[in-house]
């Protein structure tokens, strides 16, 4: 199957040319059910490929034609099939697919619909291609291809100001990022000649290259600023909530379950170069811990349903970029798995509210939704549960394991992750409580139309309910009966394990500690969430609270300190070099030409004896030059 791995990008973009080549002509369902079957091929063939990869253990890499070959720099175009791939490929494709199912429905009435879809087959595909490269730069055309995507997705409802203006700051901000990527690429080309992974980390892993220790970090850091655009860590985070303009089921996929997380895998796939630069992965832990609170305390007081799981996004990926710095890469991984199961379930429940309330996101207009969205519902609290990390969801496991590595490396990140994991716990409950508790506090027109989403909303979410609640089964601990299969199944990658060998029989207490900290906390957290005046809530905040819920006031710190420099710099420079100095000059040889042009003009007077003096007075004039010329 590995040989027919060029299948799995090939059938998204396929779905993306038909649709988006025909998106005019093309009735709506069949746009649908075309991006659909695209990503459900795809997910087939990357179903074979990862129980081939999972019976032999092997890495292969496909060489699909020379892409770049000058002097001794040679690029193929390739990709690479192991174990961290191939899992990144059953999830892509398979949320993938149930979120394009989900849209079949939630988009229906769009008259893009069609449009749509080639968007996001065309995203599938670029993150595939992220994922499948051999080497960095096939990476980073796949990386820049979902940042296109997310710009087009985000944008979507273009005619909407606010919407394109969400859609440009996420492409300037990754941008930003991107440049970093693209820094730390180009060292890794100068100082060892390739770009493909195995011969880069070959290299590192031999001493084969003698370079600076400080090359390291400097490249790792490079590259982490990279990680930090597209994956949303401080300061380059503001543009993921903003982004929630786009679909929900956009929001699902872009920003929950896949292009976040390419920071993650690409720091994860570059683990043999982070475990020679401590100083970038002390800088990884110390930004995602950094991040994951500052995000947990903005979505405590956040209103907008699609916010407060947006700047939840941001809070998990803090973790996973805490995991990763404390050197648990697969823990990171795992992390990934488990947060686009339970996350993407939030946001297509926050869709069916969406879809149910008419558009509307605010919760201060909802309550009491449980009874008339019960599958909704319980979806949505197995969601909220397992973000929460109540026990035994798959949540409770992968968090778990990042306190416990975080535990091991510093018990500063331990206490502060741990803290982090309350308020997510209370925010979570938070939203819970008052979106599908007490009484419905939106208009009768929108009590009057509350019903349940069509089958294709609510397959979707039931499966990914179903996953969140047994996805961490894969790697429970055997204190609980469980087993790590997927550090096994990482570690043929040479992903380096969560736990060291002596940390895998740490004292039973301390893990216990752990564990029934977490059960302690959701109990409490629960009862809290409870005690909110739920029918009194009005939206409104003062204080601290008021601070939190406007975020900060990072937004307006970045305008203040960047953005408005900016202009004004743009204004001056407007003025008085492109206009006054290159405008001038180029418009200045224009006006001298033409006056010129108009003196020299008037000495055709149309009178025939000055054209006679003239004429004399020119021979002359070239008689006088041949005889000194001659002499």
């Amino acid at each position: 199957m590995t040989n027919l791995v060029y299948l799995v990008p090939l059938f998204p973009l396929i779905g993306f040319l038909i649709n988006g080549l025909g998106w005019r002509k093309i009735p709506k369902t069949a746009g649908g059910v075309i991006g659909s079957l695209a990503i459900l091929a795809s997910f087939c063939v990357s179903l074979g490929i990862f129980f081939e990869v999972k019976s032999t253990g092997s890495t292969t890499v496909v060489n699909l034609f020379d892409f770049i070959q000058s002097g001794k720099l040679y690029i193929p175009f390739a990709f690479q099939v192991d174990s961290l791939s191939s899992l990144f490929l059953l999830i892509i494709t398979g949320i993938g697919f149930l979120i394009h199912l989900y849209s079949t429905s939630y988009m229906h009435d769009d008259e893009g619909m069609v449009k749509y879809f080639a968007y996001l087959n065309l995203f599938v595909f670029s993150m595939l291609l992220l994922v499948l490269g051999a080497n960095y730069l096939v990476m980073f055309i796949g990386w820049e291809g979902v940042g296109l995507c997310s710009y087009l997705l985000i944008g979507f409802w273009f005619k909407n100001r606010d919407y394109t203006n969400a859609a440009k700051k996420a492409f300037v901000m990754n941008r930003i990022g991107d440049l970093g990527f693209l820094v730390g690429m180009l060292l890794i080309l100068l100082n060892y000649g390739t770009l493909s992974y195995q011969q880069f980390f070959g290299q590192l892993s031999s001493g084969q290259v003698a370079v600076p220790g400080a090359l390291y970090n400097t490249i790792a850091i490079c590259l982490f600023v990279g990680a930090m655009g597209k994956s949303a860590q401080i300061p380059l985070y503001t543009w993921l909530p903003d982004a929630m303009a786009g679909p929900t089921p956009v929001s699902a996929l872009i920003h929950a379950a896949t292009m976040v997380t390419a920071g993650i895998y690409m720091i994860a796939r570059s683990a043999a170069l982070y475990d020679l630069a401590p100083i970038a992965q002390n800088l990884v832990a110390v930004i995602g811990l950094a991040t994951a609170l500052l995000a947990a305390t903005i979505a405590l007081y956040q209103n907008d349903i699609k916010k407060v799981l947006a700047y939840s996004t941001v809070s998990q990926l803090g973790y996973m970029f805490l995991a990763l710095g404390v050197g648990a890469y697969t823990t990171g991984i795992f992390h990934v798995m488990t947060h686009a199961f339970f996350k993407a379930l939030l946001f297509l429940g926050a869709g069916s509210v969406i879809h149910a309330m008419g558009g509307e996101q605010d919760i201060k207009y909802m309550g009491g939704l449980r009874k008339k969205l019960p599958i909704t519902f319980i979806t949505f609290l197995i969601g909220v549960l397992a973000i929460s990390g109540f026990p035994f969801t798959s949540g409770f496991v992968s968090k778990d394991e990042i306190l416990l590595a975080a535990l091991q490396h510093n018990k500063i990140y331990f206490w502060v992750g741990t803290f982090t994991a309350v308020l997510t716990a209370i925010y979570m409950f938070r939203l819970l409580m008052l979106v599908f508790f007490g009484s419905f506090r939106g208009t009768e027109d929108q009590k009057h139309h509350l019903h349940e989403s069509p089958w294709q909303m609510t397959l979707p979410l039931i499966v990914l309910a179903i996953l969140s609640l047994v996805g961490g089964f894969v790697q429970l601990p055997e204190l609980f009966g469980g087993h790590d299969y997927l550090n096994q199944f990482l570690a043929k990658s040479g992903v380096p394990a969560l736990v060291h060998e002596e940390g895998s029989s740490m004292v039973t207490s301390e893990y216990y500690l752990l564990g029934g900290t977490v059960i302690g906390l959701a109990i409490i957290i629960f009862a809290t969430a409870r005690s909110f005046a739920v029918d009194k809530f009005e939206g409104r905040y003062t204080g601290l609270k008021k601070f939190f819920a406007d975020k900060w006031y990072i937004d307006e710190l970045y305008d203040a300190v960047i953005v408005r420099p900016l202009e004004g710099l743009s204004k001056i420079l407007d003025k008085y070099v492109e206009r006054m100095g290159i405008d001038g000059i180029v418009n200045g040889v224009g006006k001298t030409v033409r006056w010129g042009s108009d003196r020299v003009r008037l000495i055709q007077t149309g009178q025939v004896g000055f054209y006679i003096f003239a004429m004399v007075i020119g021979i002359t004039i070239l008689f006088a030059l041949s005889f000194f010329w001659i002499r």
